[in-house]
């Protein structure tokens, strides 16, 4: 089970988020996200745990559990790999076409009379 863990401290390493887990079953790999910019924790982390009660086990023991100043929220991950398309079959995302400035035909038309005299 791939499970979303989000509001972790951000002196949180791979090898500590590993540790919490364990308590639960076993786990195949715990990643925390970090900035490929700056090299800062993102406060979010993926954990795949290779055994779904375990897993469920793991979400029931650690969300809401507060380290730190924030409570973790810790679900299910999102299964990505059905729709990696990014916003395909979406209706009028950010990609998903149009484009052109407010009330652009109006404005060109205007600017062509105002040039004429």
């Amino acid at each position: 089970m791939n499970l979303f863990v989000a509001g972790l401290p951000s002196d949180l390493d791979d090898a500590e988020l590993m540790e919490f887990f364990e308590k639960f079953g076993t786990v195949n790999s715990a990643k925390v996200a970090y900035d490929k910019e700056t090299g800062k924790s993102r406060c979010f982390a993926f954990v795949d745990m290779p055994n779904d009660e375990e897993g469920r086990d793991a979400i029931e023991g650690l969300n809401d559990l507060y380290l730190g100043r924030k409570a973790l929220v810790v679900k299910q991950a999102d299964d990505r790999s059905s729709n990696s398309g990014g916003n395909s079959g979406g209706g009028g995302g950010y990609r998903g076409g149009g484009g052109g400035g407010f009330n652009r035909n109006n404005n060109n038309n205007n600017n062509r009379g105002r040039n004429r005299y």
